[in-house]
């Protein structure tokens, strides 16, 4: 089946500080970002035409947005899915270039909730005010964001016999990743990460408990940060300063709790293997799996439910540094450190696009050989309850 390149990813860019302090705001990040991309791509503002922004930081969605950068769009997109938003938002606009509807789009995002000390994985799992649809009738059992993950661990755990190790060797290829990538060295220094080193299975296992059973190095930072990420027509892709990462597939799904379900299947059982049906290529020949990792969990069940191996077996699969950049096998994950030890200002989606990009330009830190094929899988919402999960696939030009 040939592969559609119809769209493509032309330029992008990452806010490189994780602690921004007081004085810079969600969106002087997403402005600062937005002009680095179209810098990378080597096209100008009145050049953008559709405008996504999920609107969740500072209150500013594409509205707003396009009449801070003097935007006049034809399409407008603030899909709000949590993480997986920006997946949802390289796929729509995808669409929306196909159909003829627009030519350069431009997806951004900004956050500060480690400035704003945001209470991310301690809150209420719902999130929200009184007002919020769900929170009456589900935080007052004291569930929070992390205990929501620990229960699909332990449940992972006890179904498949998943082991307390081969989760700590996601945690020590992403750590390990993270040290070739100054930006997440940095982030871990200026985050006052305890050892800013490689770690190891036993580091991991050591490291606190902080819901049973999630141990610390075990659990994404919460850091500030945000990026920019420029999609554009085949013609204006080839007129691009850089080579185009083309999407050659995508897929967005979305699950709840229900009677009977299973809280270690994720959504993207559903939207996974439709990306890759769009795309026409196998799990087996992808060569960088940028998998949301706000758990250890979180990647387990990613890389299971997209069929990289067969549910349950995903312990065995993610032993012996199979995850690593420079392991024969494949995928290599996360390669820029991930949100275990680089950055996770609250929704990762759009770094994951941006890891894909640079590896199939030959730019990441940790380089993998000859790579020819990515998938950035987003995870919005909480993992065992309502949750989205879109999967994006990108094919080097």
């Amino acid at each position: 089946m040939p592969q559609d390149r119809t769209a493509a990813i032309v330029g992008i860019h990452e806010y490189p500080l994780r602690v921004v302090g007081s004085d810079i705001s969600a969106l002087q990040i997403k402005a600062a970002s937005a002009a680095k991309a179209l810098e990378d791509a080597g096209f100008a503002w009145k050049d953008v035409d559709a405008v996504y922004d999920t609107g969740s930081d500072q209150g500013i969605g594409g509205l707003g947005i396009s009449e801070y950068f003097g935007f006049k769009p034809s399409i407008i997109d603030n899909t709000s899915v949590g993480g997986s938003s920006f997946e949802f938002h390289a796929n729509h606009a995808r669409r929306m270039i196909e159909a003829g509807k627009c030519n350069l789009a431009l997806i951004t995002y900004g956050s500060t909730s480690h400035s704003d000390r945001r209470a991310i994985g301690t809150a209420g799992a719902t999130g929200g005010g009184p007002s919020n649809l769900f929170r009456n009738m589900e935080d007052p059992w004291g569930l929070t964001l992390i205990g929501n993950y620990a229960m699909v661990k332990m449940r992972h755990k006890f179904q498949y016999g998943t082991t307390d190790e081969q989760f700590a060797a996601i945690s020590v290829a992403t750590r390990r990743h993270a040290m070739r990538n100054p930006e997440a060295v940095k982030a871990m220094t200026d985050l006052e990460f305890v050892g800013v080193n490689e770690i190891s299975v036993a580091d991991v296992l050591d490291s606190r408990t902080v819901a049973y059973p999630l141990h610390l190095l075990e659990c994404c930072m919460v850091s500030d940060g945000g990026g920019a990420v420029l999609v554009a027509s085949a013609e204006m892709a080839r007129n691009a300063r850089k080579k185009p990462v083309w999407i050659i597939g995508g897929g967005e799904a979305t699950k709840y709790r229900e009677n009977g379900g299973d809280i270690t299947v994720s959504a993207g059982a559903q939207s996974g293997p439709v990306a890759f049906q769009d795309a026409g290529v196998s799990p087996s020949e992808i060569d960088i799996l940028m998998a949301y990792d706000s758990f250890t969990i979180t990647v387990m069940c990613m890389i299971e439910d997209l069929g990289f191996c067969q549910k349950g077996e995903g312990g065995a699969f993610v032993s012996d540094g199979r995850l690593d950049y420079d392991n024969p096998g494949k995928p290599a994950i996360n390669t820029d450190g991930g949100g275990l030890s680089s950055n996770h200002p609250g929704a990762r989606g759009i770094f994951l696009l941006m890891e894909a990009t640079r590896q199939l330009r030959g730019e990441s830190t940790s380089q993998v050989a000859n790579a020819k094929l990515a998938v950035a899988v987003g995870n919005g919402g909480q993992l065992g309850s309502r949750h989205a999960t879109g999967a994006t696939i990108l094919a080097a030009d």
